[in-house]
């Protein structure tokens, strides 16, 4: 929490989320003690705020039944959030992003006091959030239907595009979507092969919703998965290479567990990381975007594919 301002309105949000709240219960949401509490609700009455009052093992506060919190009170901190959100949210691969993000906003600004709609716009011109490049869907609607899907726990139908395979049918119970290195994944249970599996959905199409439904597994995490997924693939290609720096200044561009199981390895000529890649081309790409310098040991095929990529870069310059 930022400060009482937030604490109060923080009080008003909970009760109007919960209908009442014991006062221990408040006080350790809040992370202040109870006499606090009370403070907060003695500001809140001060504000018209009609708060009840109840004594006992089991009372607390409620607010008058009827009454509403109005829609959009938010704080420097949530108008930044929600504002940056908006912003990244244009380079996810989401169907008819621009309009409904447009829309989105004039709804906020429409109920925002003035502060907050000019802070907000103010965000949205002079912000920028840059993310991986997104790989084109062969169904603009994939997107919006699996996070259907997964919401609702249904299962889903859809066409797998495998590279170099045949066109192949897929009945799969999605548990989660992970948006990684610039594409979108889907990974859950796969009817087909009877076991967990992870879809690129650059490669899926013609997405349907079925009536059937699922119980997704407690705790899971579908990135993690993903990631060990990338860590065990067969189809990936080793890759081996020194990085001429600190681990300080390499952990500043990236975490090393996203890409290498047993970490970055110290030795006499810099930090040894042995991984696998999907993709040569694309790995070069990102190793050009590194400020230091490195040596690629194995493989020939991403030696090529950095100098490839380096050709074309000075071929711009000419």
């Amino acid at each position: 929490m930022s400060g009482p301002t937030t604490r109060v309105l923080t009080v008003l949000e909970l009760l109007q989320a919960h209908g009442q709240l014991g006062g221990g219960e408040l006080a350790q949401r809040l992370g202040v003690n109870r006499r606090t509490v009370r403070r907060y609700i003695r500001i809140l009455e001060d504000l018209g705020i009609p708060v009840m009052t109840e004594q006992g093992r089991y009372g607390g506060y409620r607010l008058v039944a009827g009454f509403k919190l109005p829609p959009m009170m938010f704080t420097n901190e949530e108008t930044l959030a929600i504002s940056l959100g908006l912003l990244s949210a244009k380079q996810l691969g989401l169907t008819d992003a621009a309009p409904a993000i447009a829309s989105v906003q004039a709804k906020l600004e429409r109920v925002m006091p003035d502060k907050l709609k000019g802070r907000a716009r103010a965000i949205s011109e002079t912000a920028r959030v840059i993310l991986p490049r997104k790989e084109p869907n062969l169904d603009e609607h994939a997107l919006d239907t699996l996070a259907t899907a997964t919401e609702t726990a249904r299962s889903v139908h859809f066409i797998y595009h495998a590279p170099q395979h045949p066109e192949m049918e897929r009945n799969i119970d999605p548990y989660g979507l992970v948006f990684r290195q610039g594409r979108w994944y889907v990974t859950g249970f796969c009817h087909l092969r009877s076991a967990m599996r992870s879809f690129r959905l650059d490669r899926i199409s013609e997405v349907q919703l079925l009536a059937d439904r699922f119980t997704r597994p407690a705790d899971f995490d579908a990135a993690e998965f993903l990631h060990q997924s990338f860590m065990a693939w067969n189809n990936t290609h080793a890759v081996s290479l020194t990085f001429h720096t600190d681990p300080a200044t390499l952990a500043s561009l990236f975490d090393p567990g996203e890409y290498c199981r047993d970490g970055i390895q110290q030795t006499a000529d810099g930090l040894l990381m042995e991984t696998h890649v999907d993709s040569f081309e694309w790995f070069a790409s990102w190793l050009a975007q590194l400020t230091f310098t490195f040596t690629i040991h194995s493989p020939a095929e991403l030696k090529h594919a950095v100098k490839a990529h380096a050709t074309r870069l000075l071929d711009s310059c000419q």
